[in-house]
């Protein structure tokens, strides 16, 4: 959690930067730049834009008050705050970093989950290939903040936004990207995009296998993937390097039906690399894996038969940074290969009782605003006793509803809760908490703040 939780692991995931990846084939170019722009952020000054932050830090940099070290509980940080354990964050980041080794992966999570470039740079530092995006927002914001190689999971047909990084990739050679397409139309509207915004270089596509019907995006059989990539060989200005999907769309998902659609997904490689679709490109991308069954790609990923060119097997799990109390705690593959190791949640909000009306029932000053509430209700951990900070479990207190401002809390007879305690809470979907909090304070198991996690929704 994100205090009072023991632990002999490294305090910060962000405290040696310079720290050279593990894995020199899988590190990005980008990662001393990412690291550099992401060290940044600690010159922004502090102020009513950021929620919870001490009301006497007004006017100091980031960096400054980090540097103080202050608790998160006597330190002066107002409640609701939103906290993050460095030192589950610290596990997390390296239990991804060596299974992704362990098992021949290249990784590239996904960074719509914390949109956070201080977290980028720590992938990076681990050896990620890069930060897998969903939309043209994310990836102006990874490109802000150095973001070297780009896998944007969709089919990416803005005119606007194909003009903007047919610009990047001309003027930056380096620049790799690559994205989805899924359907001829699509093809047609890229093309025509690129090629008015007179694109020098061709963009690196993936055709997106869909994982079934009633599933989400991506051409429903192989024969409509053929005709995806007969599309992209008469396109100019793109370039066919693989194959990609998501398996958390399979419908019914178990391992069986998952393993199967991976199948089908490397099979579609195989395929398209005898017919020599790949022939302008460096490398095979096959890509897949979300959080939930990245065992089974690792799994499916290790039989890829040998092909013409090298293959890039691209994990791209994004969630497992924070994990959480919720959902990913019970879909983690982590359930299935214990001794794989354990992913841990990350995030406690942290509100306070302001009412306590009757003996059954009691008010937190967190709602909506401040909580994940699309997946499951915040689960009540521990509470911190206004009077003298002692901490206890939150014995027979139970989280009820959330409204836009206060969580609603049922109290069985005999739970200690009064006005002014603050009660530690877990929290279920990563990617809708992340994005409640522009500066999220990083605390060791003792309270002490050591960094802020500056998020760009």
């Amino acid at each position: 959690m994100a205090a009072d939780r023991p632990t002999d692991r490294p305090a910060s995931p962000t405290a040696d930067r310079a720290t050279p990846p593990a894995s020199d084939r899988a590190a990005s170019p980008s990662t001393d730049r990412a690291t550099s722009l992401a060290a940044g952020l600690a010159d922004e000054r502090v102020d009513h834009r950021f929620k919870a932050l001490p009301p006497d830090a007004e006017g100091l940099t980031v960096g400054a008050l980090a540097a103080e070290r202050r608790n998160l509980f006597t330190g002066g940080f107002t409640t609701p705050v939103l906290a993050l354990s460095a030192e589950s964050v610290e596990h997390n980041l390296a239990l991804l970093e060596t299974y992704a080794e362990r098992h021949g992966l290249a990784f590239a999570p996904h960074g719509k989950t914390s949109m956070a470039p201080q977290l980028f740079a720590d992938q990076l530092r681990r050896g990620a290939w890069g930060i897998t995006a969903a939309v043209p927002h994310q990836a102006r914001v990874y490109r802000a903040y150095g973001i070297g190689r780009i896998f944007l999971a969709n089919e990416l047909v803005d005119p606007v936004a194909l003009r903007w990084l047919a610009g990047e990739l001309s003027a930056d050679p380096e620049f790799r990207f690559v994205c989805y397409v899924d359907s001829v139309r699509g093809v047609e509207l890229m093309e025509e995009a690129l090629s008015a915004a007179g694109a020098t270089r061709p963009l690196d596509v993936v055709v997106e296998l869909g994982a079934g019907e009633g599933a989400r995006t991506g051409a429903r059989t192989e024969a409509d993937c053929t005709a995806v990539a007969d599309a992209v060989a008469g396109a100019g200005s793109l370039r066919l390097v693989g194959v990609a999907g998501y398996e958390g769309e399979v419908p019914d998902a178990d391992p069986e039906r998952v393993r199967a659609w991976l199948r089908r997904l490397v099979a579609l490689a195989a395929t398209f690399d005898g017919e020599k679709r790949f022939a302008g490109a460096g490398e095979i991308v096959i890509s897949a894996g979300g959080s939930a069954w990245f065992d089974a790609v690792a799994d499916v990923f290790a039989e890829i038969p040998e092909l013409s060119l090298p293959v890039l097997k691209l994990l791209r799990s994004g969630a497992y940074v924070s994990h959480d109390d919720g959902h990913y705690k019970h879909l983690t593959p982590f359930n299935r290969v214990p001794e794989e190791g354990a992913l841990e949640p990350a995030f406690r909000l942290w509100a306070q009782v302001v009412s306590r009306p009757t003996g059954e029932q009691a008010f937190l000053n967190a709602g909506k605003r401040d909580a994940a509430y699309d997946l499951d209700l915040p689960e009540a951990q521990v509470v911190r006793s206004a009077r003298d900070g002692s901490v206890r479990p939150a014995t027979g207190i139970t989280v009820t509803g959330l409204s836009d401002q206060h969580t609603w809390v049922r109290t069985e007879g005999g739970a200690e809760l009064e006005v002014g305690d603050w009660v530690g809470m877990g929290l279920s979907h990563p990617c809708t908490s992340f994005d409640k909090w522009q500066l999220i304070p990083l605390v060791e198991a003792d309270g002490t703040v050591t960094e802020y996690i500056r998020t760009f929704f």
